[in-house]
């Protein structure tokens, strides 16, 4: 066992923490988030016999995501590539947390393949934290990104982990691929840190974003935000401005849904009419690309969102 991913004191302190979360007060949900949920149809079963064919993971199901039946209907989904268990346990997600497995040197090879199948122009790809690999799986990322570039025409986007306390070497390595846009969740306001994200740290985050955009000229820097933690609306335009300044061209802004009574409360829904907002504030700081709305995740819509900025073939 890692000693470094296990303190017994901190692991009791966090359970002690749960359970607030459990007996805190529950908010009811507007109108504006309750959606018919699509039939699961021929193509819902299909993306997930390809994805359970070929072993593979997907953020969409372990991340227990809302579009997920709308992605799966469309052949769309977010592989989530170096196991389903991470090394971190984030209290606003739904990712197991444990003792990952080590990595599979063939899995690149099968995130490619099950691309072909699902018939992607556009791949996005994300993983769970592994810091007890020496680069954090940077180089398993370029491999991934190197492997689907092989299909003609095919883009990818990576959603990547902060790497922290391994950010040269991760960097170093990913350079031997060119992923076409790079991505990494801001997730939150810095004040919000240490209750909603202990394992991260926000300028370290901002850093690995800005660090990026030197070593790519070609590839779009992207970040994420979710509200509903207990942000003000100040504090979101305040990480925005921290983004603009630290090079991040494309934003995703989305409504934080808790998984279970066990995570972190929500706090607040949040308008549309406000998320309206936030995107003009983006246009504004001159953001490339905003998306924002209560369902909006990271990489749903991504192919979207990616061709709005250049006028591709979108996936069919």
């Amino acid at each position: 066992m890692n000693n470094k991913l296990h303190n017994p004191q901190r692991e009791e302190l966090k359970i002690k923490k749960y359970q607030e979360f459990a007996s805190a007060e529950k908010l009811q949900k507007p109108e504006w988030l309750k959606i018919k949920i699509p039939i699961k149809n021929g193509a819902f079963a299909g993306t997930k016999e390809i994805l359970k064919n070929g072993g593979l993971a997907t953020v969409c199901e372990q991340a227990a995501c809302p579009n997920i039946s709308e992605c799966f209907h469309h052949r769309r989904a977010t592989f989530l590539i170096m196991g389903s268990i991470c090394t971190r346990r984030c209290p606003f997600c739904d990712i197991a947390h444990g003792y990952p497995k080590p990595l599979d040197p063939d899995e690149p090879k099968k995130v490619a393949e099950a691309a072909r199948k699902l018939g992607l122009k556009y791949v996005v790809i994300t993983s769970v934290d592994r810091d007890d690999i020496k680069d954090g799986g940077a180089e398993h990322f370029a491999n991934c990104v190197n492997e689907i570039h092989k299909i003609d025409g095919v883009k990818v986007e990576i959603l990547v982990p902060d790497f922290r306390g391994r950010l040269d070497k991760a960097l170093e390595n990913l350079q031997h691929a060119s992923p076409d846009v790079f991505n990494h969740n801001i997730e939150t306001v810095p004040r919000l840190y240490k209750e909603a994200r202990p394992g991260g740290n926000y300028e370290h985050s901002l850093k690995l974003l800005n660090e990026w955009s030197k070593c790519s000229q070609t590839c779009l820097t992207k970040s994420g935000l979710m509200v509903g933690l207990g942000e003000k609306d100040e504090e979101i335009y305040e990480v925005m401005e921290d983004l603009r300044r630290n090079n991040v061209t494309m934003l995703t802004i989305g409504q934080y849904l808790r998984p279970s009574k066990h995570h972190i409360p929500v706090k607040r829904y949040v308008h549309p009419d406000q998320f309206k907002k936030y995107a003009e504030k983006a246009k504004e700081l001159g953001f490339l690309s905003c998306l924002s709305g209560p369902f909006v995740r990271s990489s749903y819509n991504a192919y979207e969102q990616h061709d709005l900025l250049f006028d591709d073939n979108k996936n069919t």
